[in-house]
């Protein structure tokens, strides 16, 4: 196990990410940064000769289906249903500067 952090390395830390600490907030995650550093020195001191590395733990397979044509609906039929078109397609009113 190592040695519990200073509380000037915790606070340069804060002061590294921008983070205004309390004296209590200085404490606690003094506390909590040393178990995950030591946790960090844990997974450091595990033999991992012949382990190659990885960026997932599962083997990832595109699950998506084939690019297949198919039937569509008819575009006039879909168009007729919509509250406005123009020029074969759906008209939308402008996001900006034109109220509905």
């Amino acid at each position: 196990m190592s040695a519990r952090l200073s509380r000037t390395d915790v606070e340069h830390v804060a002061n590294l990410a921008r983070l205004a600490l309390s004296g209590d907030e200085v404490e606690r995650f003094g506390e909590q940064l040393t178990v995950i550093l030591e946790h960090a020195q844990d997974v450091a001191a595990l033999d991992l000769e012949g382990i190659p590395p990885t960026a997932h733990p599962l083997p990832l397979v595109n699950v998506l289906r084939p690019d297949e044509v198919r039937p569509t609906l008819d575009r006039e039929e879909v168009l007729a249903q919509a509250p406005a078109a123009e020029d074969g397609r759906f008209r939308v009113p402008r996001i900006l500067g034109e109220a509905p």
